[in-house]
Order: C-alpha cells, then structure tokens, then sequence
C-alpha cells in the first residue's frame, strides 16, 4: 500500500486520481480506521495504521456477564478483521449484538466491515445506529466521516470530523485533522485542507503520509517553495521515500524552474523504480500532470 496517499484515496492528495470501488473503499477503511475501532484508540497516525492485534479472548468464559460477553466477541471481531476475514468477523459482531443490543461499538466494527464488503448502505446504517446509541464516541466519528469522504459526501464528513475533534480528551487528533485535511482536498477547499494537514503535522511532524499530502496542496495552491520543504522532509529519509515523492519532489523542483534538479530526480527515480505510473510520467515529460 502507498505510505502517501492515505490508502486507496482517489484525490489529488496522491498523484493520480483513482475510482471508488468497494475494493479501494475497503483496502482505506481497512487501512486507516480499524484502529480506531473495539474501543481501542488509534496510535497518532491517519494512514496505514496497525490493525489491532489478534487477542486470544475466550467468549466461554465470561461467566454469563452479557457485557463481557459483549466486548470479548467484539475483539474476537477486530481480530478476524485484521486478518481479513471478514464474514467471521461479522458472525462475532452478530453474537456481540445479540449479549448487547446497545453496544454501540459492535455496531462500528459493523459498519467498518459492511463497507470493507462493499456494502454502503448497510455500512451506512450500521454508523448511524452506532452514534445514536453514543453519539460522541469520536471513533465511530471519525470512521463514519472517512467512510463518507471515500463516497464523495464531504459536507457531512467534515461534520463528524470536527465532532470528534471536539470531544474533550480525544487522543488520535491527529489522524482525524489528516483525514480532514485530505477530505478537504478532495472538496477542492486547499486552504482549508492546508490548515488542517498543517494542524496534524504540528501534531505529528514525523509523518511522511502529512509531510507528502500537505506539499501536494501547497504545490496546487501554488507555494512551491513550502512545497519543497515538506517533501525534502521525506525524501531525506530513504526509507520513506518512494515512486510518488520523489515525483513530487521533481514537480515541485520544475515549477521553481530547477530543471537540473528536477532532471536528478527524475533520473533517481528511473533507478530506483522502473517500472512506476510516476517514472513513465517522468520519461514522457508530463510535470504538470495531477
């Protein structure tokens, strides 16, 4: 999976637009949202983040506590929907449904799960049940707001991203100011998406997926030289860098008018990957390309 556009986000956040299939809408919400799930918040990242880890919860012995019950089948859940499988995983939320009809966060999982499968409508219904039973659990928040961003339906995305911002003590801030950035984005709305990648790399400054994004709306809002130093923070890193910055990188050099520099990057990026969509851009000269 790309580390810089966030998972399958078909925005001008990554270099190239992309469609909105039920596999890129699971391949996102897989990536960016299933830590927030289970009750288990996200460590501060918006891309790529960890899925949950496998716990060896026993359901049996829960002493017939339908809360306990509850909440072991819900981890058992986030288990088998870190593995990818998913109609196990929904089998686990049916049974912490059933312990607990007002679980709220079974119903999150649920949906998360529903729209990995691509079904919208039931994912859609899931969410919604899941806030009205607590409508400031800033998780289900922010995961219904990326589920709907991913769907094109920016002005209510935007709406629960900021609902869980302002949840008092929430502690992933930082990929729900991301998430909003790049939804923003999307929405063409670049000076509100660079107040917001910028909030979440003051929050996170060593991430690479917040560095690539914000120079990718600075170099469209033409700040090329911002742009610069945000991508140079990537690429200096070279287990960061990839196909995707160090194109960037050499756009944004182009549009300072550095043809050398632009050129050695475009060289570097013919070496390193050959084969890339982003070194067939470069070798057909096509810098102004979005």
């Amino acid at each position: 999976m790309n580390p810089y556009r966030p998972a399958a986000m078909p925005a001008r956040t990554g270099p190239r637009q992309g469609g909105q299939s039920g596999t890129a809408l699971a391949a996102a919400l897989l990536a960016t949202l299933l830590a927030g799930c289970a009750q288990n918040p996200a460590p501060p990242t918006a891309a790529a983040a960890p899925a949950p880890a496998p716990r060896e919860a026993r359901p049996a012995s829960d002493g017939g506590n339908p809360e306990r019950r509850a909440q072991l089948r819900l981890e058992l859940a986030a288990a088998y929907f870190s593995r990818g499988q998913s109609s196990t995983a929904l089998e686990e939320i049916q049974q912490a449904i059933s312990a607990r009809p007002d679980f709220g966060p079974a119903f999150g999982l649920r949906g998360l799960i529903l729209a990995s499968l691509g079904d919208n409508a039931r994912a859609d219904e899931s969410f919604r049940r899941a806030l009205q039973l607590d409508p400031r659990d800033a998780d289900t928040l922010h995961n219904y707001g990326w589920f709907q961003c991913q769907l094109g339906r920016f002005a209510e995305a935007e709406r629960n991203f900021e609902a869980a911002l302002a949840q008092p003590q929430y502690i992933a801030a930082v990929r729900t100011w991301f998430a909003l950035g790049v939804c923003q984005a999307r929405a063409g709305r670049l000076v509100d998406a660079e107040r917001s990648l910028s909030r979440s790399y003051e929050l996170d400054p060593a991430s690479a997926v917040t560095a690539y994004n914000l120079a990718d709306v600075l170099l469209r809002r033409g700040d090329a030289s911002r742009a610069r130093f945000y991508i140079n923070r990537v690429n200096g890193n070279p287990e960061a860098s990839n196909a995707q910055s160090l194109w960037l990188a050499a756009r944004i050099e182009k549009r300072l008018g550095n043809d050398a520099a632009a050129q050695a990057l475009g060289r570097q990026l013919r070496d390193r990957f050959p084969q890339s969509p982003e070194t067939l851009q470069f070798e057909r000269g096509r810098f102004d390309d979005v």
